[in-house]
């Protein structure tokens, strides 16, 4: 019998984990040919959902409830789960359920057929204006740095084959791109049409600043194409100060009596001092990165977990 693992991160979810997992259940007693795990990552422990969690570990021997130290993030709860996976295939689906859990098995069967990511494509979202839109921003910035294929929708309700799983458990960074990572050992994905649903309670809890972080990850993560990007843009830049020089050299010769251009070297400078700012920024983003992961920062670190409805909480006392 293959067992299918499912993880889901949570945050601030206590009215709307219950209903989800009961969803899920459903869906898995109707499949008598395949076993469950639920994995619950708790990335908000300053309110009452790993409460919540705890409840429904003591009503199900199959569900893993984890608690992290902090606020981490989404992606950073995503990798917290892997060290808990069991299963064949791996689900990952968001606390609120907008995700329709009754169409796990659309994805579990495509990879089944031997795609390694399977995604939910949404053709109509439930989402506000400014989610759609900075989640299609960020598909743009994957695709351009190449660590998005360009015909795949991604979203945070997809499944992974076992291999995509092993290849997670050996990554370690402190600053995870999940998407980025695994580009580099998955071969195959595919899309599976789905109907998105309206969240069960409460509003989306990513902000601007999430995202912008989100952004830089991804853009940064796997790739050196924004140091290439940067290396064009100086081009750009000496070739049209270069251009300008000339210009005003000619004007000159000219017309001896046409004044420097005072206001034209101001906005040069200021312009040309930017861009530098602006390059040493990304340079320095890398070297910061760099220094945190060669300094060993761990990537999570877990509180507490719970295993069975027997277990009491296990403190963690290890650096994940």
């Amino acid at each position: 019998m293959k067992t299918i693992s499912v993880a889901i991160p949570c945050y601030r979810s206590a009215k709307t984990i219950g209903p989800v997992v009961h969803e899920l259940q459903n869906v898995f007693r109707a499949q008598s040919a395949y076993d469950y795990q639920i994995i619950l990552v708790n990335d908000y422990p300053n309110d009452d959902t790993f409460d919540a969690i705890e409840a429904l570990c003591r009503e199900d021997r199959k569900i893993i409830g984890v608690n992290l130290s902090r606020n981490f993030g989404q992606t950073v709860a995503k990798m917290a789960a892997i060290p808990y996976v069991t299963g064949d295939v791996l689900v990952y689906m968001d606390d609120d359920g907008q995700h329709p859990a009754d169409q796990l098995f659309k994805l579990v069967e495509k990879v089944e057929e031997g795609y390694d990511l399977v995604y939910a494509k949404f053709p109509h979202k439930h989402h506000s204006w400014f989610k759609r839109f900075t989640s299609w921003l960020n598909g743009k910035v994957l695709e351009l740095n190449g660590t998005k294929p360009k015909d795949i929708a991604i979203s945070s309700y997809h499944a992974m084959n076992r291999m995509a799983i092993d290849a997670l458990k050996k990554y370690k960074s402190p600053f995870p791109s999940m998407g980025g990572y695994l580009s580099h050992v998955a071969l195959r994905y595919a899309n599976v049409d789905m109907a998105h649903r309206d969240r069960i309670a409460g509003q989306s809890n990513y902000t601007l600043k999430k995202m912008l972080g989100l952004w830089l990850t991804g853009f940064t993560n796997f790739s050196i194409v924004p140091l290439r990007m940067a290396m064009f843009i100086g081009l750009i830049c000496a070739l049209f100060g270069f251009i300008l020089a000339m210009v005003m050299v000619i004007r000159k010769l000219l017309n001896s009596n046409i004044a420097a251009g005072f206001t034209t070297s101001i906005a040069v400078d200021v312009f040309m001092g930017g861009v530098i700012i602006m390059l040493l920024g990304l340079c320095g983003e890398y070297i910061g990165r760099i220094y945190m992961t060669v300094s060993n920062m761990p990537q999570f670190q877990v509180r507490q977990v719970i295993r069975t409805p027997d277990e009491e909480r296990v403190n963690q006392t290890n650096e994940q």
